[in-house]
């Protein structure tokens, strides 16, 4: 269902021309994912991205991808792909909006990002949120109260 969903809303298409972009093969993985291994641009800074049905991961986690059975990184990014197919392309801007706010409230674009949160957290190698220091009434310096 989630290959069918993101053929049709695009991501797929997306995913494999950032692929031909980057200069990375693709081939086939589990559950009709596609890996694209050797990814060596700049950006994004992650070890591995998704777009679309299109994992594209840097040379120093390929046996994450290559190892069976599949490994966690490899279910994290599997996650991103579903929630592609029930977001479509708006899932750049939301995902992009979401890191922004766990960069202001926690210092990293990841830890309080729903999306990463909702892939697990701890599967795609991320620390989790912070627990609240401000739970017993104190002001928090970084509510502006």
């Amino acid at each position: 269902m989630r290959r069918a969903l993101n053929l049709v809303n695009g991501t797929t298409a997306a995913g494999l021309l950032v692929a031909r972009i980057g200069g990375v093969p693709v081939h086939r993985g589990p559950g009709g994912l596609l890996l694209a291994g050797g990814w060596k641009l700049g950006l994004p800074h992650a070890a591995a991205f998704t777009v679309g049905n299109v994992i594209l991961y840097r040379s120093r986690v390929a046996q994450a991808f290559d190892a069976a059975p599949a490994s966690t990184l490899l279910r994290h990014e599997a996650g991103h792909s579903s929630q592609y197919a029930v977001l479509g392309l708006a899932f750049l801007p939301l995902y992009f909006a979401a890191a922004g706010y766990s960069r202001l409230r926690t210092g990293d674009p990841a830890s309080s990002n729903i999306f990463e949160v909702l892939a697990g957290l701890a599967d795609g190698g991320y620390r989790p949120p912070p627990s609240s220091p401000h739970r017993d009434g104190r002001k928090c310096p970084n509510r502006g109260a």
